[in-house]
């Protein structure tokens, strides 16, 4: 089994590889490449009428790997978890290294949700995310999807296809089709921190279609 350091996770996910536990418990980590893969379209992604309503009314507070540790317990705080401790060091490793990335979603001082991942080139390869409140995961994801683009990403891999995704617009390619897809991604120089992102996305995220042209 190859040593699940942060240079090797990057290495195998320019190849399309990607790391699981068999449980929060496990020893080992095993690689997985998927026949067909899970991707969620950023140019398609669209918030759904209730879901514009619900971050109205709420007007949660959002913000970026400041609680990365926080969002990956939650998202491992379930009775089955492939998160297991050399995971979770891994990533965290990536993360002081610029490339593992977490969104928070606050209410009032109460993490709501969030979402993690991994940033390479133009491709942005989610591992989880969680809810503790209503809409906390898709409040998440509506925000990082906004960032992804604004960022230049144009790859968002989400692994496997989950009837959850499937919901919000993710859709299943074959292995050879992501592969394309990862292999024109990976050169791009997208950004997680875009040039003149705003500080508070949501007057931009909740403005209906038609306003903006």
């Amino acid at each position: 089994m190859l040593a699940l350091s942060p240079e090797i996770l990057l290495r195998a996910y320019a190849m399309g590889i990607f790391p699981m536990a068999e449980s929060r418990e496990a020893m080992e980590v095993r690689w997985v490449t998927a026949e067909r893969r899970g991707i969620l379209p950023i140019d398609g992604f669209h918030i759904s009428r209730s879901l514009m309503r619900h971050m109205k009314r709420l007007r949660p507070r959002v913000t970026v790997n400041t609680a990365f540790d926080a969002v990956v317990r939650a998202c491992a705080d379930r009775p089955e978890t492939w998160i297991n401790p050399a995971i979770f060091a891994a990533y965290r490793g990536l993360h002081q290294m610029g490339h593992a990335h977490s969104l928070e979603v606050w209410e009032g001082e109460t993490l709501a949700g969030g979402v993690y991942g991994v940033a390479l080139g133009g491709a942005f390869f989610g591992e989880s995310m969680f809810s503790a409140q209503v809409n906390g995961s898709k409040m998440a994801l509506a925000f990082l999807m906004h960032r992804l683009r604004a960022g230049g990403f144009r790859l968002f891999d989400t692994q496997f296809l989950t009837d959850h995704l499937a919901s919000l617009g993710a859709v299943e390619v074959p292995r050879r089709v992501y592969e394309t897809r990862l292999s024109e991604a990976l050169p791009l120089p997208a950004s997680f921190h875009p040039m003149g992102y705003p500080a508070d996305p949501q007057p931009e995220i909740l403005q209906p279609p038609s306003a903006s042209g």
